[in-house]
């Protein structure tokens, strides 16, 4: 069954962009707007990496050549890669707090206030708003199940690239 899922690299990449819709749904119509939540800065770079991801493979699903798969194939793996560093570090500061909480500056707030090689350390530093837990599923945090979906989108990405067909002298076998 996963065997005839992955040979269909146009499904892959839309189903991919469809759960990254999806996840990005949740996240602002629902924890945002009904719960309440605000995101953190961390939260924010998770948010945009997540937007990232689903152009990508909607750009992939779209197109009909194995060069294109495999270049916006990896493009988005990088992507995913960036968006699961990100939920490990902010789940590292959740699981050890730092000693003492500061909000700290908001996403925007820091990239207008400090040149771009000031923010982006302190984007991963994180705050005491990023250390927070505000909701929870199955015992996961936030951070927690978007590093899992990161980690499922690169190897679901990986495995699908994997079984393109190779290309021999610039033609595809028949």
């Amino acid at each position: 069954m996963i065997n005839t899922i992955l040979s269909h690299p146009r499904r892959v990449f839309g189903s991919i962009a469809v759960l990254c819709a999806a996840m990005l749904a949740f996240g602002i119509f629902y924890l945002q707007n009904v719960v309440g939540l605000e995101p953190c800065p961390m939260c924010i770079v998770q948010r945009y990496a997540l937007i990232i991801v689903g152009v990508f493979c909607a750009i992939a699903a779209f197109t009909g050549k194995p060069s294109a798969w495999r270049f916006w194939g990896l493009l988005s793996v990088g992507v995913a890669g960036f968006g699961a560093f990100t939920a490990a570090r902010q789940s590292w500061l959740q699981w050890n707090p730092p000693e003492f909480a500061t909000c700290g500056r908001d996403l925007y707030g820091m990239i207008e206030s400090f040149p771009l090689q000031r923010a982006i350390p302190m984007i991963f530093k994180g705050s005491g708003d990023c250390s927070a837990i505000d909701w929870t599923f199955l015992g996961g945090t936030i951070a927690n199940w978007s590093f899992v979906w990161f980690v499922i989108f690169i190897v679901v990405i990986i495995a699908t690239l994997l079984k393109l067909p190779r290309q021999r002298n610039g033609a595809m076998p028949a």
